[in-house]
């Protein structure tokens, strides 16, 4: 009965790990609505700035530009992979709400 037990908790611990399924959260994960704009944003910048990583990440916020037209913002920190300079960019992602169609992307640097 025991070992049964035991092979029991450790079959679980290992699905747990191996799955990436956390026992103590029944709640699906959420993801927030800028979730998409953000990941397009992080992807683009490392392309833009391959050497550099990038170290921080915030959601500035959504803004309409036009009655078909939103941008999301964003405010990325990068820091160059020799480790001799960090720096900020503000990222924004221009996209139809209705679609959710990507149009275009604006990078700004700053030092702060």
């Amino acid at each position: 009965m025991k070992r049964t037990i035991r092979a029991i908790f450790i079959f679980s611990f290992l699905f747990c790990i191996f799955c990436k399924v956390n026992p103590a959260a029944a709640e699906p994960v959420y993801e927030p609505p800028y979730a998409k704009w953000g990941k397009i944003a992080v992807e683009k910048t490392i392309q833009r700035y391959p050497q550099s990583d990038v170290i921080d990440y915030l959601h500035i916020g959504r803004e309409q530009k036009t009655p078909t037209v939103s941008v999301e913002k964003f405010k990325l920190w990068l820091r160059l992979k020799d480790g001799s300079r960090e720096f900020g960019v503000y990222v924004n992602v221009e996209f139809e709400p209705r679609t959710e169609r990507y149009l275009g992307i604006t990078y700004t640097e700053t030092d702060r």
